[in-house]
This record gives C-alpha cells, structure tokens and sequence, in this order.
C-alpha cells in the first residue's frame, strides 16, 4: 500500500507540477554546491545561525541554504513526501521529526551515514535520541535538538509533587474540594499528543506497541488495560477541562496561564511563555518527572525533537554529511537552546553552565528582568536519559492513527474491551490495511 500510495504522488507530481523543483539540482555557480536544508520555520532564527556559522567553517566547500517548510509536522511531512517520491535532487539536507526515520529510510528518501560519519555524530549523545535516528542497524538521521513531557505544577498548591497519574488524580480532588485551582491538563485530541500520552504510559507499566522487530503487535494485556484505565479516568475526573477531546499542547499553556490549573503535562515552551505572561503564576511553577503508572517504577516518556538527514537523491553526498556533522555541533544545540529554546541531545550540556546558567530577559509591567532558561535541566536529562522511542516501522503514520482514532475520545475508553479492538487496528496498520 506504501508503494502505491508513493507511485501516486510521484504521478501528481509530474502531471499537477506540484513540486517546484522535481528533477533540480542544487549549485551556485558551477563551482561550490549550494546544499539547500529543508527544514520547519524555527521562529528565533537558531537554525539560519547554524547554516550561516558552517557555511563559514566550510571555508567555500559549499554554502547551506535553508529552505521553509510549514511549522507544522504534519504538514512538513506531506510536502517532504510529495518532493522525495519525485525523486528530487534538490533536498540535500532534511530536518525531520523523530518519528520518521524508519519510513523515510526504508523508502530510500535518506542516505544511511557512513560509519566515521556516524560516529562522529553520534559521540556522547542521549542513547534514545541517537535511537530515533536508526533503523534496523544503520544511521539515517544525526540528532538535532530534543525535549519531552514534564509534570507542571504550582508549589503554592501542591508543595510535594505527585509521582503517578493516580496521584495527579487524587490530590486534584482534595484541591477541588478546598476550592482552589485543580484543574489537570493535557492533550486530549485525536492527533499524535493522544499517541504520544498513550506510549508513554504503556512504556511506564512494562508493555509496548510493537516488538523488538517492529512488524508485530506486542500490546501486552495487563500494561495496555492499566494504560487504558488511566486515560479513562483522567479523562472522567471532573477537574480535567471539558475541552479535554479538543486539546493539544498549545490550549494547555494558555489554560495554565489563566490561573484555574494544578498540574499540566507539557513540553519545556510553557516555561519562558508562563514568565512572559503570567509572572505571578510562573513564580510558582515547578517542574517533576512525568507521571508513572505505578509509586515503585520510574516513569517512561516518549522522547521528541527533530534529527538532520541527507537527502536519498542528492548530487552532493559527500558535502551533505559534512554539513551535518557541523550543523549537529555542540555551539549550534547551545544556539538552539539558549535563542530557540530546542534542548540539546549531547548528554553532558545538561551540565554545561551555558545552559545551566543561562538567563532570558522579559518584560513584566514596562520593567525588564532575567529568568533562568532551564532551571528544569537536571529532570529534563534524567528522564531523556531513559525515553523511550515511539514504534520504529515504515508504517508509523498508519499506526499512529489506528492509536488515536481507537482511542478518541478518552472518556469512552472501555480498558477491557480496548485492548483487542486496539491490537486488531494496529495490526491492520501494519499489513498497510489502514488509513493512510
């Protein structure tokens, strides 16, 4: 089903001109290659700085140039697939979400590394990061930049953070019936946050989606019933928003910063938004591993962030994987934390004072004042040093939304009747029998 779904969009190509630049090269001026970057529109300008910085230490190898795809993965994905199905030789380099290396690769849209290459990029990184960037034995993508869920939570109303979700539960109950602020946010949506909810708690109670080889359902049934009640009953406790089916990431932020929250699950952008926003409510705030299933076992969450990868039909190999290797550099991951706010993947940054020690300037009341960036630094390692990835297989797409479309909405979860219904969908998915 993959192949035919490629063919059909290679056709579209050819016969709608969809793609601008098909059958392109990419060159200057017949002397150093220009290798363009497809990657997403990174607001502060942290991925530009990393492309000018090694087009400067090329010292007139070649030049990068960035290319702007959509800030939404989804979408990036889309165009990425329409170019790469054509065969375009004008993607050099790609910046692509973690989820994708194994269909990318299996397709042959991205060149596996050559092994001096490989290591190089891969020296002191988080294993799970370097993990996201391999499929079945070989490098296909350099990690970049990475980040997952913490628990949030305001110190004024909950001194001693939960460490499970039915801890998160309970104690937003007592907080309802003292009327104050108890409200417990998360991503509710049937979109990949659901799946990415869903992996993590599975991973937390000693179950998986798929099994070590990545073409079978593994699905364990007591780890998927405890994974599925979880999600039931948060879904059903009365401090969880009724727009809970509709959330993502971005509704969470907004609804902490008005002030009704206890506990939220997020990614590491709520921290400078909050200060900027919500002064008061950020003084506050405090940061914990992400919530386990059970009080004795660490929690497991899905790692995110994006890797670089070399395009499968580039003119300039050669060039690609030495830009690369530069544009992974420690000095561009400081660049992408400390201006873009991206988490690094080499391990001993999370100790490194310029990230440690680094402050913000925002603007409170007409007055400028300096927080610290990543005060969350040592959780946020403790937990990316044993993430888990989400399933490796050239049909994630499908998997993906066999999960979420089972499972959405959450409050309808049946935790005994789910498990099957679960398996049968991912099994489909897997025969390329799902939606695409």
């Amino acid at each position: 089903m993959i192949a035919r779904a490629f063919a059909v969009v290679a056709a579209a190509c050819v016969l709608a001109g969809l793609l601008a630049s098909c059958s392109g090269g990419s060159s200057s001026d017949g002397s150093a290659p220009v290798l363009n970057w497809y990657v997403y529109n990174e607001p502060s300008g942290a991925f530009r700085t990393a492309a000018e910085r090694c087009t400067k230490a090329a010292d007139g190898k070649y030049s990068i140039k960035t290319v702007d795809l959509p800030n939404n993965a989804d979408e990036q994905r889309e165009q990425l697939v329409r170019r790469l199905a054509a065969e375009d030789s004008s993607i050099d380099l790609l910046g692509m979400d973690v989820i994708w290396t194994a269909e990318f690769a299996e397709a042959g849209w991205v060149e596996p590394f050559p092994e001096q290459e490989a290591e190089e990029v891969t020296d002191g990184r988080l294993e799970p990061a370097v993990q996201t960037g391999t499929y079945q034995d070989r490098l296909y993508a350099a990690p970049f930049n990475s980040n997952a869920e913490m628990l949030w939570y305001r110190e004024d109303l909950t001194p001693k953070p939960p460490t499970t979700w039915d801890g998160v539960i309970d104690q937003a109950a007592q907080l309802r019936e003292a009327g104050k602020p108890n409200q417990i946010l998360g991503q509710g949506q049937r979109y990949e946050g659901l799946v990415v909810w869903f992996t993590s708690l599975l991973e937390s109670a000693g179950g998986h989606v798929l099994d070590e080889s990545g073409t079978k359902v593994s699905l364990e049934t007591e780890p998927t019933r405890k994974a599925l009640q979880i999600m039931r009953d948060l879904s059903r406790s009365p401090s969880t928003p009724d727009n809970f089916a509709t959330a993502r990431e971005d509704d969470g932020r907004l609804a902490w910063e008005r002030g009704d929250a206890a506990f939220m699950t997020n990614y590491s952008f709520v921290w400078p938004s909050a200060n900027e926003n919500a002064p008061d409510l950020a003084k506050e705030m405090r940061w914990a591993r992400f919530p386990g299933v059970s009080a004795d076992v660490p929690s497991k969450v899905a790692i995110g962030g994006f890797n670089i990868g070399v395009g499968g039909y580039t003119k300039h190999p050669d060039e690609a994987f030495d830009a690369v290797s530069c544009l992974v550099g420690e000095d561009n991951q400081i660049t992408n934390a400390t201006k873009g706010g991206l988490l690094p993947v080499t391990e001993a940054l999370y100790d490194d004072p310029k990230l440690t020690e680094a402050t913000t300037e925002i603007e409170v009341d007409g007055k400028k004042t300096e927080v610290k960036s990543f005060p969350y630094a040592d959780v946020i390692k403790e937990e990316l040093a044993d993430a888990i990835v989400r399933p490796q297989t050239p049909y994630y797409n499908d998997v993906s939304l066999a999960i979420a479309r089972t499972l959405h909405p959450t409050r309808d979860i049946d935790p005994d009747q789910d498990v099957q219904r679960l398996r049968d969908a991912i099994s489909r998915a897997l025969k390329g029998e799902g939606l695409l």
